[in-house]
Formats: structure tokens, sequence, C-alpha cells
């Protein structure tokens, strides 16, 4: 269906970082106030803004984020921090394993490794477990999911060509078998891991989708990988840079298809994107929330493999932080956001629920309030303190650590129903 033009640049708008954040803030002009100004004068129905805890957040993360790193050389937030749980040096494996191919095609293998991987990244539920043969170590939730998921790619599983495993493909992707993804999964009616049969699909539809964008990801069995080149042949002779948000762009156009049972506009599926009726009003579109949150914790995991090859990557701080329940239960459990009725935490929720969409909002500027204060505290620019490394020094630790202090297994402070696919 071909979309008229109102609707073409509503899509292209709630597929930009500018339009998470507008939504959940305010505009600051002609257009009605946003969640945030709401919640701040006490108007939504669900929960209240408390920056009066804002000083003693920002001292939380800053205490916890001297504890990883003293020296606050902080590293991206992105999926390769997972890679290294309990100091295993399986990166230093993958780099030696590739080091027989040139850096672009480097470049691809570690695309193909971080997209696969962050798409099976949301969460695992507090029963399931991976042990790792290799190490007899054994972890769960994001890192569990992360080390599970490379094992499985240095196996070949997403891989068409059982030989060549340095690769997922639209094969490998399309044809991708429940019970193997089960079995890398080491799940069992002991060990069961939420949303199994939604990531499966998942994996699918990303087989399906990179075939439909040869630009982007090739035309002979496609690759997610190929995203590097496109975008290294995307520069201008000479041009070094690669924004943030040029990269984020790219990864909403290319698995724009992949999300479930989602908003759609003209039959354009808007992904991460859900209703909020205090936001509704005659335009199109005007009731959407977006937050991308996996498309934007892919995008942060996507940079480094291009820093490697030579790009400087710029406009960090376009993207935002992340609205997933570490740093949503932060805000929470901190004191930054109160619940109007504690009957919500007794209750559990669908991600499209307004709870969990105001929930998600709030959490995206007050991730932006941490970060801004931070930098006031430490006396740092947005260059060398930006939100990307104030998330993993940072407000997700900080997330994990008072949620394990506060409840058992450190579950989120509000229940999600997920299906495998936006957490």
């Amino acid at each position: 269906m071909k979309l008229n033009k109102i609707e073409l640049e509503t899509v292209e708008y709630l597929r930009t970082p500018a339009a998470i954040r507008q939504k959940c803030d305010s505009l600051r002009d002609s257009f009605a106030s946003r969640l945030f100004d709401l919640a701040s004068e006490n108007k939504l129905r669900y929960f209240r803004v408390d920056l009066s805890q804002l000083d003693k957040a920002v001292n939380y993360v800053i205490d916890t984020t001297r504890q990883q790193y003293p020296d606050f050389n902080i590293p991206f937030h992105s999926r390769w921090r997972h890679f290294e749980a309990g100091h295993q040096p399986r990166l230093a494996e993958l780099n030696t394993a590739l080091a027989q191919f040139t850096l672009i095609e480097q470049a691809k293998i570690k695309f193909d490794l971080a997209i696969v991987s962050v798409l099976l990244d949301a969460g695992a539920g507090a029963d399931w477990q991976y042990c790792e043969a290799e190490t007899g170590q054994v972890y769960r939730r994001s890192e569990g999911l992360a080390i599970a998921t490379f094992r499985m790619f240095c196996q070949a599983v997403f891989s068409s060509n059982s030989d060549f495993p340095w690769q997922a493909d639209s094969r490998g992707l399309s044809q991708l078998k429940l019970e193997t993804l089960a079995a890398g999964f080491q799940v069992s009616r002991d060990n069961p891991l939420v949303g199994l049969t939604g990531r499966l699909e998942l994996l699918r539809r990303l087989g399906k989708a990179i075939s439909q964008h040869p630009l982007l990801f090739g035309s002979e069995n496609p690759r997610p990988g190929n995203l590097a080149q496109y975008l290294l042949d995307s520069r201008v002779s000479g041009v070094k840079t690669v924004n943030a948000s040029e990269v984020l762009s790219a990864v909403l156009t290319g698995f724009g298809e992949i999300w479930p049972g989602r908003y759609a506009i003209a039959g354009v599926n808007l992904g991460d994107v859900w209703r909020h009726s205090a936001l509704r009003g005659e335009n199109v579109g005007d009731e959407f929330v977006p937050f991308h949150k996996l498309s934007q914790w892919l995008t942060y995991s996507l940079l480094e493999p291009l820093q490697e090859l030579g790009l400087v990557v710029a406009g960090l701080d376009e993207l935002t932080g992340l609205p997933e329940y570490r740093n949503g239960g932060l805000c929470l459990d901190i004191g930054l956001l109160r619940v109007k009725d504690a009957a919500i935490f007794e209750e559990s929720y669908l991600p499209g629920s307004e709870v969990i969409v105001e929930w998600r909002s709030l959490t995206v500027i007050l991730l932006d309030k941490i970060a801004a204060t931070m930098r006031e505290k430490l006396h740092l620019s947005a260059t060398e303190l930006p939100l990307v490394k104030v998330l993993q020094g940072g407000t997700w630790a900080a997330g994990r650590k008072i949620g394990a202090q506060l409840r058992a297994g450190g579950v989120p402070p509000i229940q999600i129903e997920s299906d495998g696919t936006v957490f």
C-alpha cells in the first residue's frame, strides 16, 4: 500500500530519536503538553514524577559507576559487554578466529553476531539459566542470553552453511527450528525461557525481512551483517564520520517488518511504538509514543565494529536512554517515579498497556536528567560522558543492583507479560 505524504512523514518522524524525546517530554511550543509534563503536574493516571529524588538517584549511579569503572574509562553500553561476562576471553577468542578475514568481513561477522544476539535479548525470566560448557560457569538473564547466542553463533546455528559458522544469513534464519533454538538455550521443563516461540518467530521474520532490502543486506542469500558494508559505502569520499542516528535509521528501515502484532500506518509496521490516550489528537500518529528500545540497543552494539573500521561515531546523544525494566526499575525503586496506586505492583501487564507506556516514557526523560546532572557533578561534558556511557556505568547496573536489594531474584518492580520481542 502506498503512503500519502502525511502518512509517510508520520512514519519517518516516528522512526527518529527526536520523536521519542518529544513524545515523552514537552515540545515547549504550540503542541499539547507531553507525558513528562503531565506527570510533573500529577496529571497522568498511573505515575507522578518526584524530582526531589534526582540528586539521590544521581549519587547512587555515580557510586555504582565508580565501583565498576574507578577511572571512569567507561565503554559503550552494548551487547559486547555481555560477551565478556565472567571475565572470560570470549572476544579475544572471536578476534583470533576472525584474524583470517579482511577488516570489512570481520565487521560483517560482528554485525551478524550482534544483531542476532540483541534480537534474542528480551527478558529471560527469573527461572532460566545457561551453563557454558566451555567454562562450566552458570549465567542468567542478559549475560546468559548473550553467551548462549555467542556459542550458538560459533556453532553455525544461524548459518545455512554448517561448515562456515561465521555468519547469520537469510536461509539459516528463515529455516531455524524451535528445537534447535531450545537446545541452544538449554531450555527444558525445569529450565523455562520466557518467550521462546516469540524469539524464534522474530529470527524467522528477520531472515525474510533482510531478503526484502537488497541495498542494505545484499541480494544473494542476504546477511544482516552486510549492513556494515552499506554504512561504509554510504560515506562521501574521504568522510570517516558516521552519525549514530544514521545507523538507527538503517536498523529501523531494514528490520521494521520483523516486529509482531504492532501498530501500523497504512500497512507500515511501526515497531516498538505504542498508544497513550493522553496524547490523542486530530493528526495521524498523535497518540503514538515511540521507544525503539531493542533497535537503539542494537544501534549502540553496532558502533564498535564501525569504529574498528576506522569510522568516527558522532551524535551519540541523539539516541535516547533505553526504556526497559532495569533503567525504569531504578527510577521507581529510588523514588524518581511514584505510583499513584500500589495495586500496580500486584498485577502484570502487556507491553502496550498504558501503565507500561507511561513507565517507559518517563524513564526516557529521567535518564536524560540523570545524565545531565551527573555531568554537572563530575564536571564532564556530553562528549566526555555521553548517554551511552551513563547507561553502561551506570543506570542499567544501578537498576539491577537496587532491584536485587529490594526483591528476591532482582525481578522488575512492575511485572511485564513479555512475548520475547520487547524487553
